[in-house]
């Protein structure tokens, strides 16, 4: 997965449930279907439809919880670009 190079796609709901849950290894079937949609990407999943995360994007998902805390609570992280396809 990219997810921190998707961050800014995801649903602030999807990027909640990431924040609340950084220590998960894998993604769920839900969250995956999700995360593909948002992204328009086609993450690998296993027989059961999960997607595993890499280190690169649990460190980032840890990250982002972090800030969040620090902040005082829930981060918005949205930004769009002016000019989309």
């Amino acid at each position: 997965m990219h997810i921190k190079e998707q961050w800014n796609r995801l649903d602030p709901t999807t990027q909640q449930w990431l924040m609340d849950n950084p220590g998960c290894m894998v993604l769920p079937r839900t969250l995956t279907a999700i995360f593909n949609k948002e992204t328009s990407e086609n993450a690998d999943v296993d027989m059961h439809g999960e997607a595993v995360l890499t280190d690169e994007d649990r460190e980032f998902i840890l990250v982002k919880a972090r800030e969040a805390e620090a902040t005082g609570g829930r981060a918005d992280y949205r930004s769009f670009d002016a000019a989309q396809p």
